[in-house]
């Protein structure tokens, strides 16, 4: 079963087998989105390989979801150059774009505004934090729906 989901550009995220044989696999595309196509093949593949004249199941194919927690590190260097939210041990929020995956810590660059020296307001400073995934609590895609479309104008 991997190798049919591999050989459709996509990887493994997640597979969920509830008690009552509700099967739930989530998949994720290396390169851009998992495409319906992807979800109906991947599902018919699955059900020639079972038959639910042994077992009987119910079979759900879907995409991870762009507002779920990453789950495996292929979705962390997938999003290298993306903006994200992660929550860092410790109630900390950051927006940010994820410029480095390396095996068992990420890169975070952002700017904060905050009150420097010798000034009265608070100004852009930039971080670029190294964080190791043992103080992240979650990662995911940053959805800005506030964002306007300046193509609408």
């Amino acid at each position: 079963m991997e190798g049919a989901i591999v050989a459709r550009g996509c990887f493994i995220v997640g597979i969920n087998i509830s008690k009552d044989n509700d099967i739930e696999l989530a998949v994720e595309s290396e390169n851009g989105t998992v495409e319906l196509e992807d979800c109906v093949e991947l599902s018919r593949i699955f059900e020639e390989k079972f038959s639910r004249d042994t077992e009987d199941y119910s079979l759900t194919v879907t995409s991870a979801g762009l507002d779920q927690p990453f789950k495996v590190w292929k979705q962390y260097v997938k999003a290298v150059g993306q903006k994200v939210e992660a929550a860092v041990k410790g109630g900390k929020k950051i927006i940010a774009v994820l410029s480095k995956a390396e095996e068992g810590s990420i890169t975070l660059d952002y700017t904060t505004l905050e009150k420097t020296e010798g000034s009265k307001r608070k100004t852009p400073v930039s971080h670029s934090d190294t964080l190791p995934l043992s103080d992240i609590n979650y990662v995911r895609y940053y959805i800005d729906f506030n964002q306007e479309n300046k193509n609408d104008r």
